[in-house]
């Protein structure tokens, strides 16, 4: 199947069949996790090319005032999260963030891009959660460090020289689904919420099925038959599939959620669940931003820099961003 990408993001993803990785659904969580990623055909891009020598392939990385290392203690034990500061401000606006890999595979460092490109753009403090991984941890493992984090950074921002009235929660595919999750549980056990909630390309129905995936079936990185694969790992059975927190798109009330901004790629399998899932939200009347990027794919977001759609979407969400710290200004001062 032929599918028309972007030519900047073409080059990458040709890069990345150079690699020769067999298919995720063919190998064990444990070989998958070593797999070559689109940051690492970024890399390779930039060592091989003699254009990338002359000229580099891309700007570099967004440079920190600093990057720590904290745990933050969970019901189920510690997890360590990665603090990227842009400036040495106080009381900056502060992003709980939690990376992709259909809660399987990934780590911090492959999302370390995107952590970067959002701390500078947005100045914020991004706070990138390695939260616990299955099939070692099974649902509700991901879920329940999602939630402890979040309410961690809502009630210790000041440990971060963070503003507490300015936390988003934020993430990337399976990332985005333990965002948006993590507000949900906040709202049934009654926890803080935060201001507002990032979803890039997100998990929100594992029943699957939406014309997105037909459509998109040979896509890369993200394909048709990778989805099942992640569910089976995630997941102790199918019956799970159904549990809103798998789920979020299935949750009988998404009213009082935070704001949300929403993206999602047109050549990616979620890309039809992202935008039902916008629709659901603004049915329940949550504030929605959201925008499908075309000539892209999954994890377009991440190569900010590299891509020109990604440098767009990371605009189109700092701007969201500021819309919603606007907008609570204003209602405060009123």
């Amino acid at each position: 199947m032929k599918y028309n990408y972007d030519s900047d993001l073409q080059d990458v993803l040709d890069q990345f069949k150079e690699f020769g990785v067999p298919p995720i659904e063919e190998l064990t969580p444990s070989n998958a996790r070593n797999a070559p990623t689109l940051k690492n055909a970024v890399e390779e891009m930039r060592i091989n090319s003699a254009v990338a020598r002359a000229a580099e392939v891309a700007a570099p990385p967004p440079q920190m005032e600093s990057i720590k290392h904290i745990r933050i203690p969970t019901s189920n034990g510690e997890v360590l999260a990665r603090v990227y500061r842009p400036t040495d401000e106080d009381n900056l606006p502060v992003m709980v963030y939690f990376h992709g890999g259909g809660w399987v595979i990934a780590n911090l460092d492959v999302y370390e891009p995107s952590c970067r490109a959002l701390a500078s753009s947005a100045e914020c403090i991004v706070v990138s959660v390695a939260y616990r991984q299955a099939p070692e941890n099974k649902f509700p493992a991901a879920a329940e460090d999602a939630y402890d984090a979040t309410q961690w950074v809502l009630e210790n921002t000041s440990q971060l020289n963070g503003d507490p009235n300015r936390v988003f929660v934020g993430g990337e595919s399976a990332g985005g689904n333990l965002s948006t999750v993590a507000c949900l549980m906040a709202k049934e056990k009654g926890g803080k919420m935060p201001v507002g909630q990032v979803l890039i390309y997100p998990v929100t129905d594992g029943r699957g099925g939406y014309s997105s995936y037909d459509e998109n079936a040979e896509a890369l990185p993200l394909n048709k038959p990778m989805m099942p694969w992640f569910m089976e790992n995630y997941l102790e059975d199918d019956s799970q599939k159904t549990d809103w927190r798998v789920s979020p798109i299935l949750a009988d009330d998404l009213s009082g959620l935070p704001p949300a901004i929403i993206v999602t790629a047109e050549f990616d399998p979620l890309r039809d669940e992202g935008a039902a899932y916008a629709k659901k939200l603004i049915d329940a009347g949550v504030s929605v931003k959201e925008k499908t990027f075309e000539g892209v794919s999954h994890e377009f977001f991440g190569l900010a820099g590299v891509i020109d759609k990604a440098d767009e979407a990371l605009k189109f969400v700092t701007e969201g961003m500021e819309t919603i710290l606007d907008t609570k200004a204003d209602a405060t001062a009123r």
